[in-house]
């Protein structure tokens, strides 16, 4: 059996749901904002963003987890980020998804190598887990966003 429960292993700290109630537009700008001198903006508004429509494809078969540990920061993925998870989209090797591994909750990248699976961290401090016969695992979604405060 793979221990996954190791100290700052990637970990789902919450779950929640999607529920739209409105919707919120917000000005999309056309043009890359400078990071150097400041450049007039108010000419290149493409449109209104709704961030739902923006980060949410399958609203039904949507959630969001908020997580803890460092197994994934190779990833982009630190304690506190919050990260959108959509069960709609089929698991394909190479993406990073929500699995719960003999009844814990975990991050990983999903891969398939020369015919075995394995739930990979983004870390070298961490070890593979290889999914073997005998093991009770099963992906809850695929992560398709990261939100992530700097």
């Amino acid at each position: 059996m793979t221990k996954i429960s190791e100290k700052n292993e990637l970990r789902v700290t919450g779950i929640w749901g999607f529920e739209s109630k409105s919707s919120l537009k917000i000005p999309l700008f056309s043009v890359g904002i400078s990071a150097g001198f400041p450049s007039p903006a108010e000419d290149s508004i493409e449109k209104n963003l709704d961030l739902n429509e923006f980060l949410i494809k399958h609203p039904s078969a949507t959630f969001f987890v908020r997580v803890a540990g460092d197994s994934m920061t190779g990833a982009g993925i630190h304690t506190g980020d919050i990260l959108i998870v959509d069960r709609a989209l089929e698991p394909k090797s190479g993406n990073v998804v929500i699995a719960m591994v003999n009844g814990d909750f975990t991050v990983k990248r999903y891969n398939h190598i020369d015919g075995r699976c394995f739930l990979l961290a983004e870390n070298s401090q961490f070890k593979p887990i290889e999914i073997t016969d005998g093991m009770q695992v099963e992906v809850w979604g695929v992560v398709s966003y990261v939100i992530h405060k700097v």
